[in-house]
């Protein structure tokens, strides 16, 4: 059975995470202690004990869920699991380039860290939003952006499942895009508690202010394939990794044609790793038939002992 490792992205995070994988695993305290030393501050405080205000600061957030992230993947690691494929979702491309070997975690750090404060410098507060539409029925999405637009921007942000797309732009675009979406079908659409519209044309200023950090990194060519957000497709070299997390920043996320491209290249287990288990639940939505297991607490391990 092939194996992808799948990381979580922004909206995973939650106070006191990454704290029993310190605590049981030394491998996993070095993470924590690497990612204090490279940012300069108790990242590894803020992950376990809160506040909760802080840790939702998009700067903090990002290399947050990035250290539970590849804390959680050096246990496993150790422990002997090895992905055939690895894919993250927005932020948690960073983790998968890590754990492929094409990004080291220091600097992966300094990246997202910058990129969580580019994303919130683009859009002045209360001038963008994103919203989830649920069950809004196939084939409506483009005219409900296309009427909702009325000269502002809106657009897909997360193609998250047959049942789930996200959606951003600015504030006036998007709540009309949720009451058109409503009126064509949709079971719920409802505005998301989140700081700046990811993913959208708007995040145009950040993304080019996340080039030139970039451009001044290494990457390596990927150990273990990866398939990417911005075009759902494989990737095995350090200038494609490069060129994909540049291009992700104001491109929507295609977290379904994801799942649905490592499917078809006979992956069925899927472990998502790091805080929380929204890739878990997505994959059920995606590929019901796909072993959904995930790995960021020490309470998870038992479940996947089951499996060797």
């Amino acid at each position: 059975m092939k194996t992808a490792f799948v990381f979580p992205g922004q909206g995973s995070q939650y106070a006191g995470m990454g704290r029993s994988l310190a605590d049981a695993y030394p491998e996993a305290r070095r993470v924590f202690e690497e990612a204090d030393a490279t940012l300069g501050f108790a990242l590894s405080r803020l992950c376990f004990e809160g506040p909760e205000e802080e840790l939702k600061l998009t700067e903090n957030t990002q290399p947050a869920i990035l250290t539970v992230s590849v804390a959680a993947w050096s246990v496993l690691r150790v422990k002997g699991w090895e992905p055939d494929y690895v894919a993250g979702h927005s932020l948690g491309e960073y983790s998968a380039l890590v754990a492929a070997g094409s990004l080291r975690f220091a600097d992966a750090l300094r990246l997202v860290r910058k990129r969580g404060r580019y994303m919130q410098e683009a859009v002045p507060p209360g001038a963008g939003a994103m919203a989830a539409l649920l069950r809004l029925p196939d084939g409506k999405l483009e005219a409900v952006l296309a009427e909702a637009a009325q000269g502002e921007v809106v657009s897909a942000a997360n193609l998250n499942s047959p049942e789930q797309v996200v959606i951003a732009g600015h504030t006036g675009a998007v709540q009309r895009a949720i009451e058109l979406a409503k009126a064509a079908g949709a079971r719920r659409a409802v505005l998301l508690p989140v700081s700046a519209p990811f993913h959208c044309p708007l995040m145009k200023p950040a993304q080019e202010r996340l080039k030139a950090d970039l451009e001044a990194t290494d990457f390596a060519d990927l150990r273990v394939p990866l398939v990417n957000n911005w075009q759902a497709r494989e990737i095995r070299t350090g200038a494609e990794a490069r060129q994909g997390l540049y291009e992700q920043v104001s491109n929507p996320v295609r977290w379904m044609e994801t799942v649905r491209y490592l499917v078809a290249q006979g992956v069925e287990r899927f472990v998502e790793v790091g805080p929380g288990g929204v890739l878990t639940g997505l994959l059920r939505a995606i590929h019901p038939a796909g072993q959904g297991l995930k790995f960021g607490e020490v309470a998870d391990w038992p479940s996947l002992c089951e499996l060797r």
